[in-house]
């Protein structure tokens, strides 16, 4: 399906026959792989005398064109990057082979996540060839303490590769996710590998909503938008991942230096809820009060009935009030 998928991604029509012949396979074990695609929600149309199509094509990724994007500064610390077509999630691949081995610079692509994931255990809808899922691994020597506010810092580099594709208008929710008109965009997901207090390993999750169909709104419990909505250029998949890639890795090599704080005003220019009325959803709680912004390390400032309180990522969402 895959090898079907490519030749279908030009956006023409191609005859049964002649899919059958480069595939070689017959003309009704075509008919049953071109139902598979479908199953997929990408749009594929069969016409009499004509064959098949995708309608509008599809921009299915490709290593080659996402390493073009690369700044010779970057290339050096990049390990690998690995292209999957379907995978449970790209986090759950990229962990994994943390757990396993030194895996810093390591990058993880898929065209479809099966279970993908967002913070507090949330599903992440995932369809095929229309996203982007991109997981990447990174290693800080001195635990923890030296990753406060980059789930915050990607975000915004996330934002300024967008930005770098003539996408505007975005603003940024504490502490991970990527608005247009307080409709999600993207989200980061972070997950740490290893020794807290000595070497560890950051499992850096993205995802960015670019072309996605709204027969999956049925399956989003929030609203949602598509950057390709917001640019009037297209947004390339490959371009896009590339320059995300290129973003992340200049972010995390000198991360150790300059830590969140060398991010945080770009943050708040871009604060979707700064002065006003929040209720942030805890474990067993929840809290309402004004954000007053954000601190050196990246936790809210609240003001709760006139008095300032600081809260710390983890298990809490925010909400905004109309």
């Amino acid at each position: 399906m895959d090898r079907l998928l490519t030749i279908l991604s030009d956006g023409r029509y191609h005859s049964g026959e002649n899919l059958g012949k480069e595939l070689g396979i017959s003309r009704s074990a075509v008919w049953k792989q071109a139902q598979k695609i479908s199953l997929l929600g990408i749009l594929l149309e069969s016409k009499k005398g004509c064959g098949y199509r995708i309608s509008g094509g599809l921009e299915l990724l490709d290593i080659n064109l996402i390493h073009r994007q690369l700044s010779a500064a970057v290339k050096p610390l990049l390990l690998k990057i690995q292209l999957l077509s379907t995978v449970s999630s790209t986090n759950i691949l990229a962990r994994q082979r943390a757990e396993q081995d030194n895996a810093s610079g390591w990058v993880v692509l898929a065209e479809e996540q099966t279970s993908g994931r967002g913070r507090r255990g949330k599903s992440w809808v995932s369809p095929y060839g229309c996203n982007l899922y991109l997981s990447l691994v990174w290693g800080f020597d001195g635990g923890v303490k030296e990753i406060e506010g980059l789930s915050l810092a990607v975000a915004v580099v996330v934002l300024r590769g967008l930005r770098l594709l003539g996408v505007e208008g975005l603003s940024l929710k504490w502490p991970n996710d990527l608005l247009y008109q307080n409709k999600k965009i993207g989200g980061i997901l972070l997950e740490v590998v290893g020794d807290p207090s000595g070497y560890c390993q950051v499992v850096i999750g993205v995802g960015v909503n670019i072309n996605m169909s709204g027969q999956f709104s049925g399956s989003i419990a929030q609203a949602w938008a598509n950057v390709s909505e917001l640019s009037d250029s297209r947004v390339g998949r490959n371009q896009l991942a590339g320059i995300i890639i290129d973003q992340l890795l200049l972010l995390l090599s000198k991360y150790k230096k300059t830590g969140f704080v060398g991010y945080k005003e770009e943050w708040l220019q871009h604060d979707a809820f700064m002065n006003k009325k929040v209720k942030l959803l805890m474990m067993n709680n929840s809290v309402e009060g004004i954000v007053r912004g954000i601190d050196n390390s990246g936790a809210l400032i609240l003001e709760v009935d006139g008095a300032v309180k600081i809260f710390s990522g983890g298990e809490i969402s925010l909400r905004g009030f109309e």
